[in-house]
């Protein structure tokens, strides 16, 4: 049987959502969970080496087979938009020089591998998430719930 850790991030300069499933044939274990976090007064390029540095801490700790991180969705704000894309790029950067393979997902396409829908709201996505794992509660902050379905959604990929 196949067996397989898979890292899933979501992406965020304050908090960065993160989501460690260990996957055995089709058998998904909650592994570990939570967000990277950076202070709203410190230094925008602090916060990016911050969160390189918690992030490089995950990869070493729990040494995943695939790392799933979700594509960025522009809101209202293209500044916050851009920052979000930085912190992103740091992501993908530190994957990289592990040399751990990367996919990425739309949030549609973490929305339909969890629910067949593109469109469902965040309480369906959680729930789901919730029912998937065999947790007894929905996996909190939102921004770490959001990284776990990263990670289930990739769970479906071949290697």
């Amino acid at each position: 049987m196949e067996e397989r850790i898979i890292l899933g991030l979501d992406p965020g300069y304050g908090r960065m959502g993160f989501g460690v499933i260990h996957v055995e044939g089709h058998t998904l274990h909650l592994l570990d969970y939570g967000v990277a976090t950076t202070p709203t007064g410190m230094p925008f390029g602090e916060r990016l080496h911050s969160l390189a540095t918690d992030l490089d801490e995950i990869l070493e700790h729990h040494e995943p087979d695939l790392v799933a991180i979700e594509k960025l969705y522009f809101g209202k704000s293209s500044s916050t938009a851009m920052k979000v894309a930085e912190a992103r790029g740091v992501a993908q950067l530190m994957v990289a020089q592990s040399d751990i393979p990367i996919c990425e997902f739309t949030p549609a396409q973490i929305k339909k591998a969890l629910t067949g829908n593109g469109r469902a709201g965040k309480t369906a996505m959680q729930t789901m998430v919730k029912t998937l794992l065999g947790l007894e509660q929905v996996p909190k902050p939102d921004d770490a719930a959001d990284a776990i379905a990263a990670a289930i959604t990739a769970s479906t990929m071949k290697l």
